[in-house]
């Protein structure tokens, strides 16, 4: 596997000097202290808007984000775990939010997937934020396993989104990843795929001293993939 120097001078070239670089990086700090003290509800609350991104245009969420936040009593989970069934019934005709059932019902399965990470170890914001760096792989994995719609690139945006370091393996990542020589395969998202990409940015991190969020957007700065960012 090639330096990461040279991916990252490719990146500056891109985008302008390594000034230009270093300010697009300083925008994109992860902050594990402010995550550990996160509330659980606003845990909740990302990764309900992760969930509802998926497929949906970003900003059509956003505008109405208010409405969920009020329909889903503002993401509280003791709340939300209580909720009778005719208040799920009742969201899928809520004109607040979008009215997608299998969504909705994520948000209950993952309230109390959020309740059961408090109980284990004190919030789930200190369950994120002292997962082991090296094995992020191993947290998706979780994510996807106990939480609801938290598979795939909406784990890996909803870890990003909670401020936690972390990578996300882009069209572009995965190209730069295989030009510095990581044997992917064709998607990049086999299962054998999963432990080559959590070595190499644990390879890279070693290297160069700095974040899986810096090393990540610096590789996708460093070149252009065919396909979704």
């Amino acid at each position: 596997m090639i330096s990461f120097d040279a991916i990252r001078q490719r990146a500056e070239q891109r985008k302008g000097g390594a000034a230009a670089l270093q300010a697009m990086l300083e925008k994109h700090r992860p902050d594990h202290d402010r995550l550990r003290t996160m509330p659980d509800d606003r845990i909740l609350a990302d990764m309900t808007r992760r969930i509802f991104y998926s497929g949906f245009v970003q900003k059509v969420i956003d505008a109405k984000w208010p409405g969920f936040e009020a329909a889903f009593y503002g993401f509280d989970p003791a709340m939300l775990n209580i909720a009778p069934d005719d208040y799920w019934h009742e969201l899928t005709s809520d004109e607040r939010i979008i009215r997608n059932g299998a969504k909705i019902m994520a948000v209950r399965a993952n309230a109390a997937f959020v309740r059961e990470l408090a109980k284990e170890y004190g919030s789930a914001g200190a369950f994120f934020a002292d997962w082991p760096r090296e094995d992020q792989i191993g947290l998706l994995d979780l994510l996807s396993k106990r939480g609801s719609r938290l598979g795939g690139m909406t784990g890996q945006y909803f870890l990003r989104g909670i401020g936690r370091d972390s990578f996300v393996a882009t069209m572009d990542v995965l190209a730069c990843l295989r030009s510095a020589g990581v044997p992917l395969s064709a998607s990049g998202t086999a299962k054998k795929d999963q432990p080559l990409i959590q070595q190499a940015f644990n390879a890279w991190a070693e290297e160069t001293g700095l974040s899986f969020n810096h090393l990540s957007r610096i590789s996708a700065y460093s070149i252009d993939a065919v396909g979704p960012h």
